[in-house]
């Protein structure tokens, strides 16, 4: 089986986590359909979202499945004064991933990584891998500790 870099990282820092495969339909990368395909429920499923702040600056946040990213809460667990995605057109520049792959680990530059509360009452929460079809299963808290991140509210 292929890793990608993020499944390459956490193996290499020893942070356990399950890797699942799915085939992929391009008409449809939304987090339902990935959900349905590997018979997890949108609330165990968490999307990465790339957003820019006032300042330029880049930080991924994280929220499952079955929510959209409110983004004055983002702006506020960030202290900036706005945040908002990042264009689909800069996507893959800026992280080396595009849209249906965003992984919090492994991309090209180390961002803030956010991770929405919610997942504190999960075990385990599943997360890109960094391409599209493959994804990582792991517990929020390695996620933090990983990636040195923070927890946020919405």
């Amino acid at each position: 089986m292929q890793l990608t870099n993020a499944a390459r990282q956490l193996k290499q820092k020893k942070i356990p986590f399950a890797y699942h495969t799915y085939e992929v339909d391009e008409t449809d990368v939304s987090a339902k359909h990935v959900a349905e395909t590997l018979n997890k429920s949108l609330d165990e499923l968490y999307k990465t979202i790339c957003l820019v702040n006032e300042k330029k600056q880049y930080a991924f946040f994280l929220i499952s499945g079955e929510r959209d990213i409110d983004l004055k809460a983002a702006a506020k667990a960030w202290r900036a004064k706005k945040a908002s995605p990042v264009p689909m057109k800069e996507l893959e520049s800026l992280t080396g991933y595009i849209r249906g792959g965003v992984s919090p680990i492994g991309a090209k530059k180390p961002f803030p990584v956010y991770l929405h509360e919610a997942a504190k009452e999960k075990e385990t929460i599943t997360i890109s891998a960094g391409k599209r079809g493959y994804q990582i299963e792991l517990k929020p808290e390695d996620l933090l500790q990983f990636t040195n991140g923070r927890w946020f509210s919405q």
